[in-house]
């Protein structure tokens, strides 16, 4: 197992699992799209974990057709000239941690805070995040990237690394189409984003504390 995931910092995916104790909504089982997001990430961001002629990443195989289309879908990516230019140069997976002051309706507190970039451009001072998805266009990808909480996982991103730019990456299984949603501290995806997880801190903060559930 990854050791970020037993880092005792609260993480994105931490509120995430917060939201659906507090309010359960029918959610598609997040396992085999994690494990199949997880092959696309690693053939561009980290692709020594990926063993070609097995197919697999680290130990685990994948099917034939499931792996032909990652590397349709990786192709696509580098084919992309934006995708080509912010990937090139960038810390793939790049971890940060820190100690972050939120403020919820005049309620101050602090939490341990982590995140994980799928990319982050040190020089620029600003990253962004992989996404496959099945969406065919890019109005469904925006309006998919709201339902599953990307706009929270961005803000998130950017409080942490204290910047002031992002862009969410969606690459499409079933066209291969390559979506963009850029983001500044102005735009309405930063801002939705970031009233839902100041909620989200505030409440975590006072079940649990600065740190995560089970740290």
């Amino acid at each position: 197992m990854d050791p970020y995931y037993s880092l005792p910092d609260v993480s994105n995916s931490d509120l995430s699992w917060l939201k659906q104790q507090l309010q359960p909504r029918d959610m598609p089982d997040p396992t085999n799209a994690y494990r199949f997001g997880s092959l696309i990430d690693a053939m561009i961001t980290e692709p020594l974990r990926v063993n070609y002629f097995n197919r697999t990443l680290d130990d685990d195989q994948f099917p034939v057709e499931e792996f032909k289309l990652a590397e349709d879908m990786k192709r696509a990516f580098w084919n992309d000239d934006f995708c080509r230019l912010i990937a090139s140069g960038a810390d793939g997976q790049k971890v940060m941690r820190t100690r972050e002051a939120f403020d919820y309706n005049g309620f101050e507190f602090h939490l341990c805070v982590r995140c994980k970039w799928d990319l982050w451009h040190e020089s620029w001072g600003w990253g962004g995040d992989i996404k496959s998805t099945a969406c065919e266009t890019q109005k469904q990808f925006e309006e998919a990237a709201r339902y599953f909480d990307y706009d929270r996982q961005r803000a998130w991103y950017m409080m942490i690394a204290n910047s002031r730019r992002d862009v969410l990456l969606g690459i499409s299984k079933k066209n291969l189409k390559i979506f963009r949603i850029n983001i500044t501290r102005d735009s309405s995806f930063f801002k939705d984003g970031f009233a839902k997880y100041n909620e989200l801190a505030f409440k975590h903060y006072l079940m649990f504390g600065e740190y995560k559930a089970n740290a």
